[in-house]
């Protein structure tokens, strides 16, 4: 398996280089042969992308790519993979509320299964966890139920971050959201091809509340919900 991380990253400064150097730590499984790194700086307006720029230097196998305007999470990752050398891309959030040492166990699964697509789950057993906030793991439960209803699978935590997938089927996937309804998409068209697809891991969870950069507002929940509708019941392509 090549490998290649994608990164999107806004107003991430104090976290970024930490990230950084987790992922250098982690032990990667000897069926990884080829590490890559893509940052995708989506028009952060701290220093963010000069931090990441200094820290880079020197180090081949990390990629420092940028966006002239704030388009979102999804439009960041779609930058990365086009980019992409990896057989295998693996999202990962910026902000450190998801562990870079569950990355061998996502990527252990997809091998071991034989499977193109592995979800990561904070809320399936397996591992400790501080408690989050109630309104947001409802939130979530409601849109994973519904989503699991419409594809009949069943899901755990639609809205995680860590999905590993593998780039021949990211690019068959044809995905259009660019905001934080492209975790939904992202999952609902991959269980269309077939759903058997799909496994969900146990992943680490430090959640962040608003005041520490916690980047999801109430109303990005209304958008989530539309883009289940749109591609989970109306079935739009």
């Amino acid at each position: 398996m090549n490998l290649s991380i994608i990164i999107p990253l806004y107003n991430e400064e104090k976290l970024i280089i930490d990230l950084l150097k987790e992922l250098e730590r982690v032990n990667y499984p000897a069926l990884v042969k080829e590490l890559q790194i893509i940052i995708v700086d989506d028009a952060s307006t701290d220093n963010s992308i000069n931090n990441v720029a200094e820290w880079i230097k020197g180090k081949q196998h990390i990629h420092l790519l940028k966006h002239d305007h704030n388009k979102g999470k999804g439009a960041a990752v779609k930058t990365g993979v086009k980019q992409a050398s990896g057989d295998h891309v693996l999202i990962q959030d910026a902000d450190m509320e998801l562990s870079p040492k569950d990355i061998p166990t996502l990527i252990q699964t997809a091998n071991d299964l034989n499977i193109p697509f592995v979800n990561g789950s904070r809320y399936l057993p397996g591992v400790i966890r501080t408690q989050a906030a109630f309104k947001r793991y409802f939130a979530n439960k409601v849109f994973t139920l519904f989503t699991s209803l419409l594809i009949n699978v069943h899901l755990t935590d639609m809205a995680c971050g860590y999905k590993l997938i593998s780039k021949e089927l990211f690019d068959k996937l044809n995905l259009n959201e660019n905001r934080f309804g492209f975790e939904a998409e992202l999952i609902i068209k991959c269980a269309r091809l077939r759903k058997n697809w799909i496994a969900e891991v146990p992943v680490n969870y430090i959640p962040r509340n608003l005041g520490e950069g916690k980047k999801l507002r109430s109303f990005d929940g209304f958008r989530i919900m539309r883009t289940i509708l749109k591609y989970g019941l109306f079935r739009l392509k």
